[in-house]
Order: structure tokens, then sequence, then C-alpha cells
């Protein structure tokens, strides 16, 4: 990697973090980036936290500082190393109390790190979404009660992540009595683990109006009725991207169906999403659509890129429509797991794909029903899918046999990185069933299959397309914030199950 001779000169300067704090009132101002970024780089939380203290530019961005550049084309935005971020928060109150005459900062964009299973940084110690929401929190609730903080607010650009664990945090936080030093803006918020009400008052803290993307997951448990009163009362009018939980359609447990047969609720939710002029992006996996997909989505104005309706128990109706919509034409990721596509809706499905063939770079067919007897159609369906990156198809019963005969066909498709393959049929006792529960999938003969996957991926070394990744991760890919709150949400799910107990053990009690 070729590095500039200034970044080399950082680079030495950040090595020695006395000589950089002594140094730095004769750094010139426009060097600070170059600096801040060799500091990361070598892991120098002591230099990072004085270079924020004494920032001498109207502008924090860490995502683009720490991107490729001129000076230094490496990408550290994949480390999300928690000694350097939190002497990036903690410089960032020492500017708000010590900066004085020569404070300048306004805006401190903490968004545009990447999560990932490995960190880079030289720790290996990663701080993760929740844990930098919490950090800047606490951070922020601290400067509030500080008299000598600024009175100039620095504005702080944020992705949060709240939980029960971390909300009544946030709510001080986004919500101050008196002065902010530190007044957050969240771009990105993902939700998990709250109760519908602390959701509607911790979106409305967070400035819905400035909200790109909302991730509502896992353990909010919402149903129509709250979706409704979220999207209606907040607006969302710069939403880009919205993950909704499972079942967050379905009725309220209080409602009666409308004599005509009418979904009130629904037909007001798709009012509300159509006004979100900037929605690109619609994840609403486990929730039950049947015959209903063309009234949620065919008032939307602009067409969807990402659309995840795995498990969403989608008919023949709803499969026309899809195919034949405006959004078709415009996917570029796709997720229709839990739908037996190939026997169920051939023809429709063949057309989707053709629709969405020039723009789709990602597909998953998850527990699809997919078998050795429809491996011929679904290459033939995947053919016109030549920008295709990414192909996903777990949990379907395809033996090794047919899986080479599969393989062959994706050799063809030039833009292939990746394939998440299923664990063979050959590799599990005869006649197990399909759906598997996390059990049975994994009871399968190992040494078996790794001689698959080897003789799987000498196949696509003999046709040249090494360069493609195979796996099997079988209970899902990495996903850092499930990783992060593991803790928490294994507390909760043995709460809920006390509680399931509890009340089993009570309906017993007035039986007898």
């Amino acid at each position: 990697m070729m590095q500039s001779l200034r970044f080399i000169s950082a680079e030495a300067l950040a090595s020695h973090p006395q000589a950089a704090r002594q140094s730095l009132d004769g750094v010139a101002h426009n060097l600070y980036p170059l600096l801040f970024k060799a500091s990361y780089l070598l892991e120098q939380a002591e230099v990072i936290r004085v270079l924020l203290e004494r920032w001498p530019l109207e502008e924090f961005r860490l995502g683009a500082l720490l991107g490729p550049s001129a000076d230094h084309p490496g990408d550290l935005r994949d480390r999300a190393c928690r000694a350097c971020l939190e002497a990036c928060v903690r410089g960032l109150a020492d500017h708000t109390l010590w900066g004085g005459g020569r404070r300048r900062l306004r805006v401190a964009d903490l968004t545009g790190i990447r999560d990932v299973q490995v960190q880079g940084c030289p720790c290996g110690r990663a701080l993760g979404r929740w844990g930098r929401t919490k950090l800047l929190a606490r951070t922020c609730c601290e400067l509030q009660a500080e008299p000598r903080a600024a009175r100039r607010p620095v504005e702080v650009l944020a992705d949060i992540f709240v939980t029960g664990g971390n909300f009544d945090l946030v709510v001080r936080a986004l919500g101050p009595d008196g002065p902010a030093p530190l007044r957050v803006r969240c771009l990105s918020f993902r939700a998990d683990s709250l109760g519908p009400g602390q959701l509607l008052h911790v979106l409305r803290l967070a400035g819905p109006g400035e909200l790109r993307r909302l991730e509502v997951v896992h353990n909010v448990r919402l149903h129509a009725g709250h979706v409704q009163q979220l999207l209606a009362q907040l607006g969302f009018p710069r939403l880009v991207s919205l993950t909704l939980p499972a079942k967050a359609f379905d009725a309220p447990p209080t409602s009666t169906p409308a004599p005509d047969g009418e979904d009130a609720l629904l037909t007001s939710i798709a009012r509300e999403l159509s006004r979100m002029t900037q929605l690109t992006e619609l994840s609403v996996a486990f929730s039950t659509l049947t015959g209903k997909l063309q009234k949620l989505l065919g008032p939307l104005r602009t067409p969807l890129r990402v659309l995840d309706l795995g498990n969403c128990a989608l008919n023949h109706a709803d499969m026309a429509f899809l195919a034949n919509c405006t959004h078709a034409a415009h996917l570029e990721v796709l997720d229709l797991s839990g739908h037996c596509l190939v026997d169920l809706f051939p023809s429709t499905f063949f057309r989707l794909l053709g629709q969405a063939a020039p723009t789709l770079r990602a597909l998953t067919l998850e527990e699809c029903g997919l078998a050795d007897r429809h491996v011929g159609a679904l290459s033939l369906a995947l053919g016109p899918c030549r920008r295709l990156q990414e192909l996903r198809f777990l949990g379907n019963p395809m033996s090794a046999r047919a899986l080479r005969r599969l393989f062959v066909a994706l050799c063809g498709l030039p833009r292939l990185q990746s394939v998440e393959f299923p664990v063979p049929r050959d590799c599990y006792p005869e006649g197990s069933a399909y759906p598997q529960d996390e059990l049975a999938m994994s009871k399968f003969d190992q040494q078996k299959y790794s001689a698959i996957a080897d003789d799987l991926r000498a196949l696509l070394l003999r046709a040249g397309r090494d360069d493609i990744r195979v796996s099997t991760p079988l209970f899902g890919s990495f996903d850092p914030d499930i990783q992060e709150t593991s803790n928490e949400l294994g507390t909760l799910l043995l709460q809920a199950f006390k509680t399931a107990l509890e009340n089993f053990s009570r309906a017993l009690k007035q039986m007898e």
C-alpha cells in the first residue's frame, strides 16, 4: 500500500504521544485529519483524545476521515476499535470543557463505522453500535450537569441502538432539561426489547424528521395498530429504509373484522408509507401478508430497491402483483425465504427474476422447498441475473449431486461473489424432515459435509471461479447487533418464559 510522505510523518509523530501532545500547537490545521487517521491506525488513544479536544476545524466526520485518501488508501471504517472510539467521544467532551477560544467545532459526525466479525485493530476489542450509543448518551448526560461546558452546542450525528438496557440513559441524553453541550441528531435508529410506548417516546426525542433508517426488530411487540400510530404521528419524511418486526401487520387483539373484509389499518399504513417519498428499502419478514401485498406496496411513490418478504405467507395474487409491479424492475436486494416458489408459483417467480435481472445484486431463498427436481428450473430462472453478487439458499433439501449441477450453472454468473448453500441432504439421516429445527439442523455428518464442500470448491476452481466464496452458516450470517446484546436478549427470553410458566400455573389453579 503506497502512503504519502505526509502520512508517514504523521505516523511517526502519532507513535510518540507525549511529543505529539507538545507539538500540536505547531501543527497546521489542515494536517489534523491526517494525524487523526494515523493515530487511529496505530491505536494511539491518547493522541486521538487530545486531537479532538483541540480540533481546529468546523467539522469532524469520522467515516470520511477513516476512509481511503490520497495520503493513505487504506480503509479503516471496519475498525470499531473500543479504545479509539472511546477516545473520540471523550475528546469531544474535553473540547466542550477546555476548548476555550480555539473552539470552532460545529458538527461531529460519528457515523460511518462498519461493524464486522473480525476486528483489524491491534487490540481486537470492538465497541458495537449499542455500546457506542451508551457511551455517547452517558457522556451527554455528564456534560449536561457540567457548568464549565460550552454554551454553544456541538451537533453530533449518530447511529443509535436502543434497548431496555440503555433506554433511560438515551432518553435523558436526547431530551435534556437544560443546556446540552452535545446535541445528538439520529440518522439511523435500531430498537430492540422495548415496549410500543417506549419506542414512540424515544423516537419523538430522536427527531423523526431527520431519520434516514429505522429498524424495529425482534423483541419489540408491535401490531398493525401500533405501526399505524407510529407512522401517522411521526411521519418520517426523510426515511430511506424501514424494518418492522415479526407480526407487525397482525390485527390488534381487541379489533373485530370489518363486515366488508376491508383492512382499514393496512390501508392507513400504506397511505403513510406512500408519503415517505425517499423510501427505497422495506423489510417486513415474518408478517402475514396473504393477499395484501398490492394494498401495501401499490401506493408507494418510489420504487423499492431492497425488499424482504421472507416468511410472509404470500399467495398467487401477491406473487403476480410482485412480478408485474414497478418495484420489480428496480430491485437490488430481494428475500423470498419461506415460500415454495418453484412448486407453487413457477411462472410468476420466473417473470419476477426476469424483471429484476438488470438490477438484482442479492437474492435470498432460504427454506423454499428447493429439492433436486427443481435445480434445472432454478438454474434457468437465475440465468438472466448477470449482476447477481450474493445468493443464499440455506435450509433447502438438496443432495450433493444437485448442488454440483447448480454450481455449474452459477459459474456462468460473472459478478457472483458469495454463495451460502445448505448442508446436503446426504449428510443427514435418511428421512429427515424439512424445514428443520435448530437441533435437527446441527446433527449431520461433518466429515461427509467437508468432503462435499471441498468438491464444490474444486468445481469452482476448475471453472476458473475460485473468486466465489462459499459457506454454510447454519444459524445465519454474523449479526453484530445481536452478538452485542445477546446477554440482554437472553435475560428477556428467560423472563418471558418465567411469565408464561406463572400464567400457566395460575390457570391450572383456577381450574382446580
